[in-house]
């Protein structure tokens, strides 16, 4: 499907948006439609070693669309959306998250164009446990209006039949290069490699459950080079379609997690464990692990690293070095 045509990549700046593109990269591709918002940001960065064929800016891409200037495209991964878990403006997710891929997805299929979009492990919402991408999402209730705005669009697609012709992909604790702009919203690896250097020590919020000890609640953590290689495999396989979970299948504590930081740093690990705002408190999950059923039974077999192996890729070849993806190539230029 890949190789079909252009590549159109909506949050190409971000995270695993840059990541999807670097992937592709790697594998000779780069008839590629790169599209995001700059803003004020230094995502752009994330951009400086990938290659790609042209770079439009979000609000421009529908103008395209309407005049027919995108034709060559011929499969659209959609990653662009406002991904913060504490923005209480519900207009702006809503149009953010939910109308413009609800645009996106009606253009896609009306030019059977191939058509993968990021939902969220948010909206399984308070259920912990292992989670599995064969619930009714009628019946989930997401947590916070970031993980409504994504369910929204899962039910669109649902009602609309949308889900047997298109990929939503329920992406776990995903981490890696490429996350310094998301300021709150960075992984915990990489707010953990800041405090490390600055201070010696890591903060972790205390457990409030007494079946947890602190720094024992537990998260899907998943490596944005193994998310992403599960996106493309998605993309390609045409026989895929419906929601599938993003993460690695097993998941690890947050003391596990931070110790890999420390032990990739040569350091002893020093944890100091703070009180968690009260308003956190009754949304918190203390367990929460990816089913990969589904993944799997497209064929998907790709090793995924384990923690402490991503955690020291991370950690030694782009935390340290300040690296971005694709800086490889240049012999290790920021």
């Amino acid at each position: 499907m890949l190789e079909r045509g252009t590549v159109l990549v909506t949050g190409a700046a971000g995270l695993i948006g840059s990541a999807v593109v670097w992937a592709l990269n790697q594998r000779g591709h780069e008839r590629i439609i790169a599209v995001d918002r700059l803003d004020r940001s230094e995502k752009w960065r994330n951009l400086l070693p990938l290659r790609f064929d042209d770079y439009l800016e979000a609000d421009a891409l529908g103008d395209k669309i309407v005049r027919g200037l995108l034709s060559d495209v011929r499969s659209v991964i959609h990653l662009g959306a406002c991904s913060s878990t504490t923005e209480t403006d519900g207009r702006y997710l809503i149009e953010n998250n939910f109308t413009y891929t609800k645009m996106l997805a009606e253009w896609a299929l009306q030019h059977s164009i191939r058509f993968a979009y990021a939902s969220s492990a948010a909206t399984y919402g308070a259920i912990e446990g292992r989670l599995s991408d064969r619930l009714d999402i009628t019946r989930l209730r997401p947590l916070n209006m970031y993980g409504y705005s994504k369910q929204l669009f899962d039910l669109h697609a649902s009602t609309r039949g949308y889900l047997d012709r298109i990929v939503g992909l329920k992406y776990f604790n995903v981490f890696g290069p490429n996350e310094d702009h998301k300021g709150d919203m960075r992984s915990v690896v990489n707010k953990a490699f800041r405090q490390i250097v600055e201070t010696g020590r890591v903060r972790l919020f205390k457990s409030y459950r007494p079946e947890f000890a602190d720094g024992e609640q537990r998260r899907d953590f998943l490596y944005v080079k193994n998310a992403v290689d599960m996106t493309l495999h998605l993309v390609d396989e045409p026989a895929a379609s419906g929601l599938f979970n993003i993460g690695s299948g097993k998941s690890h504590t947050w003391r596990e997690l931070v110790n890999a930081v420390f032990s990739s740093l040569g350091r002893s690990a020093d944890i100091e464990f703070i009180e968690m705002p009260v308003e956190l408190r009754a949304k918190y999950q203390y367990a929460t692990e990816a089913s990969l059923d589904r993944l799997h039974e497209t064929g998907y077999r790709q090793p995924i690293t384990p923690l402490t192996e991503a955690v020291r890729d991370y950690v030694t070849q782009y935390l340290v070095p300040d690296r971005h993806l694709g800086d490889e190539r240049a012999g290790g230029a920021s």
